[in-house]
């Protein structure tokens, strides 16, 4: 067995009933180009291989790749030794429209918006994202409104695209076994179903209303909108005015947003 390397945060992923899962999730067909992210030992790669056309795989770790290279590799298995967050989706020839991977759990943020961009520039190039996370995200990005797990990173994904929850991993699943506990997520990006009038304002509301999620957004949003502007806009969408952040769906917070696209700021000024 391969030593994992911390640096890299490795975990070799060994249950064949999660790598099943993955596979089965990403609804593989023969013509499917896919980009695996982080293939490490080959375990999902050697599942992934005969069930596509073409597979991309990025690994950062030299030695992994010198690897798979002495193995030797089939004619639709294509190699990029680099970091994914330094890679160009665009310039793949041919494009892969599906993902699949266990990505390094420390930078799933950046991972994210590289494969879905942001609310301000949403980059619906995938058909099927499949990641195996860690499980407190995979709770944040699947949450529903009123819930604890619900958050910005909720929204802000949900916005970009639908997001279904796989299946639970514990850490026996892994070699070394991680300290916390995983799942698999199914993104499916597309173009927002209701595009914000004023993206950068959308993104300054999620960044106010969850810094302190247990207050009012009454409160958090203050520095936006006036306290009474923003209680009639409340009224006026049958919100309750004693709403947190936590409490409002996507299209709440497009209502909002709307309304106070070109309203003038909390201090009078524009």
């Amino acid at each position: 067995m391969v030593r994992a390397r911390k640096r890299f945060a490795q975990h070799w992923l060994k249950s064949e009933s999660v790598l099943m899962a993955i596979a089965r999730a990403a609804q593989l067909q023969p013509q499917d180009v896919v980009l695996e992210i982080g293939p490490g030992t080959g375990n999902l790669t050697r599942l992934l291989l005969p069930q596509v056309q073409l597979l991309w795989a990025v690994e950062v770790d030299r030695d992994l790749c010198d690897r798979f290279r002495r193995q030797g590799m089939p004619a639709h298995f294509r190699l990029l030794e680099q970091d994914v967050l330094t890679l160009d989706l665009g310039k793949l020839d041919p494009k892969p429209h599906k993902v699949v991977a266990n990505i390094p759990y420390n930078i799933t943020g950046e991972i994210l918006r590289l494969l879905l961009g942001t609310i301000a520039q949403p980059n619906p190039l995938f058909e099927r994202v499949v990641l195996l996370v860690q499980a407190e995200i995979a709770e944040r990005l699947t949450a529903q409104p009123s819930t604890k797990a619900y958050g910005a990173l909720s929204v802000r994904v949900q916005y970009l695209a639908d997001c279904t929850w796989v299946c639970a991993v514990p850490p026996q699943s892994f070699s070394p076994p991680p300290k916390v506990d995983s799942a698999v997520v199914c993104l499916a990006p597309r173009p927002p179903q209701r595009p914000a009038r004023d993206p950068k304002l959308f993104d300054q509301l999620l960044t106010l209303g969850f810094a302190t999620r247990r207050k009012m957004l009454r409160n958090t949003l203050s520095s936006v909108v006036s306290r009474e502007h923003l209680l009639g806009l409340l009224q006026s969408f049958a919100i309750n005015p004693n709403a947190r952040a936590e409490d409002l769906a996507i299209p709440q917070w497009l209502d909002l947003v709307d309304a106070l696209h070109g309203a003038p700021a909390a201090n009078g000024s524009c």
